[in-house]
């Protein structure tokens, strides 16, 4: 795979050739250090990349000529990860490391232990910050598909809006959970392929605060179906659970 690369939005069909971004085109010129000739793969986030040679490395509107294009394969399963919003900067990690492993969606959540207030402006702010955090990280780790991030919700609606049962094939819905009647990952997809004759197409995670979910909402998110499912012995800190719950679905899918 080249060294380069960088996102672009959708050319038109069967474009000869790309102009990057001022942004894209700073990063691969200035920062990478990319020259004419130089191998360069554009993606959209949205499974296509096109593999082209750069042309005219200008900083501020780079060319590229196409050589080919491909289509990356669908999904099999698409895995929302459902995170409480923690303090600092954890949730950019969470966003990069989500990247890496090919969740769909990631959605921050608002909850009773939530301690960090977004209102107004921030929440754009932030939302923007994540969108190149996810960006970044599919540049390195060459994933084809951009996550879509979706607004801060309260956890209690967002819960209600995930109940979907009357479709044909529902989403395997999963909450990381101490709670005493908490089954591990493999015997929650056994169970849904049990009772659906199939695995999932569509998987949500939910991931608490620091101190987890209070009783009141995991009782909610058990009332809606969701499966309370363990992971391990150790009280994980959120930004590790997440990369554990999303690590450890995504083995289980594959296997």
């Amino acid at each position: 795979m080249p060294d380069f690369r960088v996102f672009c939005q959708e050319p038109l069909p069967n474009a000869d050739r790309i102009v990057l971004s001022p942004e894209e085109s700073h990063h691969l010129v200035t920062v990478n250090r990319a020259r004419v000739g130089d191998p360069v793969v554009a993606f959209d986030g949205k499974g296509s990349e096109w593999v082209t040679r750069l042309t005219k490395a200008d900083k501020r509107a780079a060319e590229l000529a196409v050589a080919t294009v491909k289509k990356a394969s669908k999904r099999l399963c698409q895995v929302t990860l459902a995170q409480a919003l923690p303090k600092g900067t954890a949730f950019d990690a969470i966003v990069k490391k989500g990247t890496e492993l090919g969740v769909a969606c990631i959605a921050p959540l608002n909850t009773e232990r939530t301690q960090v207030h977004l209102e107004g402006g921030r929440q754009d702010k932030k939302n923007e910050k994540w969108i190149t955090a996810a960006m970044e990280a599919a540049k390195q780790c060459g994933n084809p598909w951009l996550p879509e991030i979706g607004p801060l919700s309260d956890v209690k609606p967002f819960i209600e809006k995930s109940n979907h049962l009357d479709e044909a094939v529902p989403a395997l819905r999963l909450i990381a959970s101490l709670y005493p009647g908490a089954v591990t990952v493999k015997t929650a997809l056994a169970g849904y392929r049990k009772q659906h004759q199939q695995l999932p197409r569509e998987i949500i995670w939910l991931i608490g605060p620091e101190g987890d979910f209070t009783k009141d909402e995991l009782d909610h998110a058990l009332a809606h179906h969701f499966v309370p499912v363990t992971l391990g012995p150790q009280v994980l800190r959120c930004e590790t659970a997440a990369v554990y719950a999303v690590s450890v679905i995504m083995h289980e899918m594959q296997g």
